[in-house]
This record gives C-alpha cells, sequence and structure tokens, in this order.
C-alpha cells in the first residue's frame, strides 16, 4: 500500500489537491505516521470553485493551508464510524458536520467513494471542497 499523498497520485483524479498539498507544504505532514483521515475533493469539486479561486489560493498559502487542514481528521475514521458521528473536529481547528441521514454528507460535501485505504489512513472522496467559516 500506499501513503496517502501517494495513494492520491496513483488515483489520477486528485491533481488540483496534490498540487494544493505541494504548494501549501503538506507532503511532509500527509506523508507522516498519521493515522489521518482525508475528506479529498477530487479535480471537478476544484473545478466547481469559482474561476480563478485555486490560483488565487496558490498564491495564498496561510489560507491554503487553513483550507486544506481543514478536509484532515486525526486518526483513521473509516466510514462506518463516520456514519455514527455528528461532527468531527478537523487538524485546523473546526469542526465539520457530517449527516448520514442520505448517504453521507461532511458540510455541503457528499462522500462519493468511502474507505479508499493508505498506510497512513484513510481517505474518502468529496465532490465539493470544504471552506472552513
Amino acid at each position: 500500500m500506499a501513503d496517502i499523498v501517494d495513494t492520491a497520485v496513483k488515483a489520477g483524479s486528485f491533481n488540483t489537491l496534490v498540487t494544493a498539498v505541494k504548494a501549501a507544504g503538506l507532503v511532509d505532514t500527509l506523508k507522516g505516521k498519521g493515522p489521518f483521515t482525508l475528506f479529498a475533493p477530487n479535480d471537478e469539486a476544484f473545478a466547481k470553485l469559482p474561476k480563478g479561486t485555486v490560483d488565487a489560493l496558490l498564491k495564498d498559502i496561510p489560507k491554503l493551508k487553513k483550507i486544506l487542514t481543514y478536509h484532515v481528521v486525526s486518526g483513521k475514521v473509516m466510514a462506518a464510524d463516520v456514519m455514527k458521528m455528528k461532527s468531527a473536529k478537523t487538524v485546523e481547528g473546526e469542526n465539520v458536520k457530517i449527516d448520514a441521514s442520505d448517504g453521507v454528507k461532511i458540510n455541503n460535501a457528499t462522500v462519493t467513494t468511502p474507505d479508499v485505504d493508505a498506510d497512513n489512513g484513510v481517505i474518502h472522496i468529496i465532490d465539493t471542497v470544504l471552506m472552513p467559516a
């Protein structure tokens, strides 16, 4: 198996996320021991952001880091566990809201593929970029 970063690179549908993680200097963190749970927006999720948002974030590293760490929860939280939760504290510090009443939603994002296993955690693929308050 591979770590969270290598798993995302290999999947091929997280090019924007991988670029952002590299720009924010978070590669070593996400290759670290963990375990981590990453709610990973795919390239389509980033494409839904207003035009120019991604380029602007790549130039605003503090804001980019805040957004990216808002997608990470400490520990390996599998889908079965997520479904029993109402919220989860992110590495960024704020909580994300979890609604498992109809599929699984993290704030306003839908989990499209749960439980992508990695050596140092798990990835849940989401269809929308999460924005901290």
